[in-house]
């Protein structure tokens, strides 16, 4: 029962690390298959290593000589077996590997124009901008995509360095300013899968979330036709007065809305914000009391972004909360 009890306690965590939204083993599409099949792979090689390692040192522990014997020159014929098993076999598993990896990576860099999708995923500190070339949408922190399609990613960055991380649906893609990189990705059913940025990019690089959203192909296209439109005017008098309380603050130097005269460029696109899951690139939940939360006082709940306290009363930020909410 004890032996029982270590093995539970040493297996556990990787078990259980295994089985989130964000395993690299649980691909869902053609673009991440090939990634998890080469971490099995390793995963394989390192278990037949630590077995192998811990049987030869076993045999070597029980056949060791007394220490009171002199020691005995090593036979040649072992010799070759020591050059055989521990530099030849070693040589030829690694080249296997680094074939198998470069092979995974070419696949996953490959070009794939026929009916793809094209997607810009720009990263600022510390959230991702999405745009959808030609479609007019412009959207933060989620990626809608169709299921069964390849779409291709054009990354970049507007500040420091980031990389885009979705386990779910492929490898690492590194977000280097000045330059665009392309990747390819693919759902082969519908869901939300978790994603992250995978590179330090400073204070708040934990909370750099991402969501890919994939939906069936009738879904997503009223999702872009959806997206693409203005804002929604503002529906009853406490969202009338929200929206010129919104166009009268801060906030309209760094946030765009759509159909109104907020044009600004530093921070995310409000447009349809509403129908977002989530607020501060996965930071909080997309609810009333977030986001009032969020507006007021943004350094409590992320401290270092670049979102400043906006002085509001009471009034004025229920007031604006209560046009925010309509904006889908």
């Amino acid at each position: 029962m004890r032996w029982r009890g270590w093995m539970l306690a040493a297996t556990a965590p990787w078990a259980a690390g295994c089985t989130t939204t964000m395993s690299t083993l649980d691909a869902h599409g053609s673009a991440g298959r090939p990634v998890a099949d080469l971490a099995w792979l390793l995963i394989a090689m390192a278990g037949a290593v630590v077995v192998a390692s811990t049987v030869a040192m076993l045999v070597a522990l029980f056949r060791a000589r007394r220490t009171d014997e002199a020691p005995e020159r090593i036979p040649v014929d072992r010799t070759r077996w020591v050059v055989v098993w521990g530099v030849v076999i070693p040589a030829i598993i690694l080249a296997g590997t680094f074939l198998w990896g470069t092979h995974t990576l070419a696949a996953l860099s490959a070009s794939r124009t026929a009916n793809a999708l094209t997607v810009e995923v720009i990263g600022h500190r510390w959230w991702w901008e999405i745009r959808y070339p030609g479609t007019g949408v412009v959207t933060a922190n989620e990626i809608h995509i169709p299921t069964g399609r390849h779409v291709r990613l054009l990354v970049r960055s507007a500040d420091v360095i980031h990389s885009v991380w979705v386990p779910q649906l492929g490898g690492k893609i590194d977000v280097v300013p000045g330059t665009v990189n392309r990747r390819w990705v693919e759902a082969d059913q519908p869901g939300v899968y978790r994603g992250t940025c995978a590179e330090y990019c400073g204070a708040q690089h934990a909370h750099m979330g991402l969501l890919v959203v994939a939906e069936a192909p009738a879904t997503f296209a009223a999702w872009v036709r959806q997206e693409s439109r203005p804002a929604p005017a503002p529906r009853d008098s406490a969202a009338v007065h929200g929206e010129r309380v919104f166009l009268a603050s801060p906030c309209v130097t760094c946030h765009t809305i759509r159909g109104t005269p907020a044009r600004g460029a530093v921070g995310p696109d409000l447009t349809h914000l509403a129908s977002r899951r989530t607020l501060a690139a996965g930071a909080i939940p997309n609810t009333k009391g977030a986001l009032g939360a969020w507006v007021v006082n943004a350094q409590g709940i992320k401290p270092g972004s670049l979102m400043p306290a906006v002085p509001l009363t009471g009034a004025e930020l229920q007031a604006m909360l209560a046009y925010l909410e309509q904006l889908r």
